[in-house]
């Protein structure tokens, strides 16, 4: 469903006052130092991850869990500082696992999932990057004393290429919500695309279609990401054909997911939102994804 004019205008000035919020000194997480810290995650059969949290002034049985994807530049502890104050305001726990360049070296094995080696050899699914993620949700559930049955996973840039992706390869993943905010370039939910753009000779099943596109996956996209010359921002012909910046992108991905749904007669989960007047910045796309997430857990 695209949203309206209304919906978006609402999410702009929920995310307004959260911002005033926070510079106001009302969510005190950010002298909270007690809640925050980093512990290494080695649940799974890839190499260990340093995982930066912040927890809420009280973590109760019903706790919701916020899975925070990183950018390109590895620096999930930003990533935790950024999300720090929004954890306690909205009363949820942030944990920002960090995929260093020396293990998963290169967008093919952090944000593309790491499912096949260089020569195209495919990987055991236990040690793809996406393999990583649901082990990660028990250890924090154990760790920090959480019931929740179910997690967000929110990825900014580099990480809403992980995010986004995240639902196509694991479609039996355990998510509240997916939100994927101003991804440089998408893979395409078509077969008829050759891996990275589309999913042809991807270990995506077709069968699988159907369940993906019923994900609760929100396209989180500033509507001021529109630089055509940044430096991270993607220009191979492949990625020039979905749009010119990170903003037309991600309408065309949206557009392309929902066009599928209608051929395959089947219920789309999906939603597009846009922030008014945000560009590429994550710290400003958190605040509206929180708001996001608040608004989950009162329905």
């Amino acid at each position: 469903m695209i949203p309206s004019a209304a919906l978006g205008l609402r999410l702009f000035f929920r995310v307004i006052a959260t911002a005033m919020a926070l510079l106001l000194g009302c969510a005190t997480s950010l002298s909270a130092e007690d809640g925050r810290g980093r512990f290494v995650f080695a649940g799974w059969e890839g190499p260990p991850l340093p995982v930066w949290y912040q927890l809420p002034a009280e973590v109760r049985p019903d706790t919701p869990v916020v899975v925070v994807m990183h950018g390109v530049n590895r620096d999930a502890d930003r990533y935790r500082d950024e999300w720090a104050g929004l954890a306690v305001q909205h009363r949820f726990i942030v944990i920002v696992p960090e995929f260093s360049r020396s293990d998963f070296p290169g967008a093919a094995s952090y944000n593309m999932g790491f499912f096949a080696e260089e020569d195209g050899a495919l990987r055991p699914r236990r040690l793809w990057s996406f393999a990583a993620i649901e082990p990660l949700f028990d250890v924090a559930r154990r760790r920090f004393g959480t019931a929740a049955e179910r997690y967000t996973i929110y990825g900014h840039s580099a990480g809403a290429q992980f995010v986004h992706r995240f639902v196509m390869f694991m479609p039996e993943a355990r998510i509240e919500q997916a939100i994927a905010a101003n991804a440089g370039w998408y893979t395409m939910p078509d077969p008829a695309i050759a891996f990275p753009y589309g999913l042809g000779a991807a270990p995506v099943a077709p069968d699988t279609f159907n369940a993906v596109l019923a994900k609760p996956l929100t396209v989180l996209l500033g509507t001021a990401d529109t630089d055509t010359a940044d430096p991270d921002l993607r220009t191979t012909p492949e990625a020039n054909r979905q749009g010119p910046h990170r903003f037309a992108r991600g309408q065309r991905f949206f557009a392309e997911a929902r066009a599928l749904a209608t051929r395959l007669d089947t219920p789309f989960g999906w939603r597009m939102e846009h922030v008014p007047g945000v560009g590429h910045k994550n710290g400003l796309m958190a605040l509206a994804a929180a708001e996001l997430i608040a608004a989950r857990q009162e329905e």
